[in-house]
């Protein structure tokens, strides 16, 4: 399966995002994504925050979403913690680190009790796996494309016996976070979002919650022709299925305008393998790092 004309390649050693309004797509080796973020108002940036990093060789993606309570400078302040973290722990398999940190910088710069849900998700493609941290965030989705049907991207193995952890960032410090990881097939989906989505109301107040969320979904999702082909056969544009997904949750809405900041990422898992990197491509890359070189 072969990746999908993309708007921007993410780099070696690059962090890309931030708060702004965006809708875009992106590729790193073995996942093209689509990245849509809306801020509430029309404003240039909101209090949703959205990354992609790629580190030293290509081998490890990391997709990093928060929803900060509040927007403004406290959420640039975040954003800003957040990118130079990102860039600090961007060749690091384990984010376990990385949302600790994370915690401990929120919980220093928030005030008035705010605070910030988190999902990072770490990509590695030798093995296709794809590990995640989830910082008391809405839960993302996962579409098998071998089975043709979507599911909630859970542990399937707590551990039942461990304190409170995966708190939300800012909420108490210290806290633990965990991780786990899935192996991603050819065509696989993951969908990441804010709370936009799952508390969008209808005119009569209704929320679309999980249930419908789930629903919603699996209706936006496109499906092959007749009984014959496998689900995963066909190669899904991240991109189409995103849209189909914002346009059903407007309906959803009854096409009011929304009340709050809106950020959806979809990955498509496209399985292609990580590029030889020469050794003067290496070195580039660190001189890219240090500002020594240009694009």
């Amino acid at each position: 399966m072969t990746s999908l004309p993309v708007e921007h390649q993410v780099r070696c050693l690059e962090v890309w995002g931030g708060t702004e309004a965006v809708d875009r797509t992106l590729a790193v080796p073995g996942i093209d994504a689509w990245i849509f973020c809306e801020p509430y108002g029309g404003h240039s940036s909101g209090g949703d925050i959205h990354y992609v990093s790629s580190c030293f060789t290509g081998r490890v993606a990391r997709f990093a979403v928060a929803d900060v309570a509040g927007h403004g400078q406290h959420a640039s302040d975040l954003a800003d913690k957040l990118r130079r973290l990102m860039k600090k722990h961007i060749n690091f398999l384990d984010q376990t680190g990385l949302a600790r940190v994370l915690n401990q910088e929120f919980s220093e710069l928030s005030q008035e009790g705010r605070f910030a849900t988190a999902l990072l998700m770490s990509y590695f493609a030798p093995t296709d796996h794809l590990v995640i941290c989830n910082a008391g965030h809405p839960r993302p989705l996962w579409f098998q494309a071998a089975k043709g049907r979507w599911q909630w991207l859970d542990d399937e193995n707590p551990d039942t016996t461990a304190a409170p952890n995966n708190l939300p960032l800012g909420l108490i410090d210290p806290t633990s976070y965990v991780q786990f990881s899935v192996p991603l097939g050819a065509g696989d989906l993951v969908l990441l979002y804010t709370d936009w989505l799952v508390e969008a109301e209808s005119p009569s107040g209704r929320q679309l919650g999980e249930t419908g969320l789930f629903e919603l979904v699996c209706a936006a999702t496109p499906r092959p022709a007749g009984n014959s082909a496998p689900a995963g056969a066909q190669r899904v544009d991240p991109k189409v299925v995103g849209r189909e997904i914002l346009i059903a949750a407007a309906a959803h809405r009854g096409n009011r305008a929304f009340d709050d900041d809106r950020t959806l990422v979809l990955l498509h898992h496209n399985a292609t393998p990580v590029p030889h990197r020469p050794i003067r491509g290496a070195i580039r890359a660190i001189a890219g790092l240090l500002g020594l070189a240009g694009d």
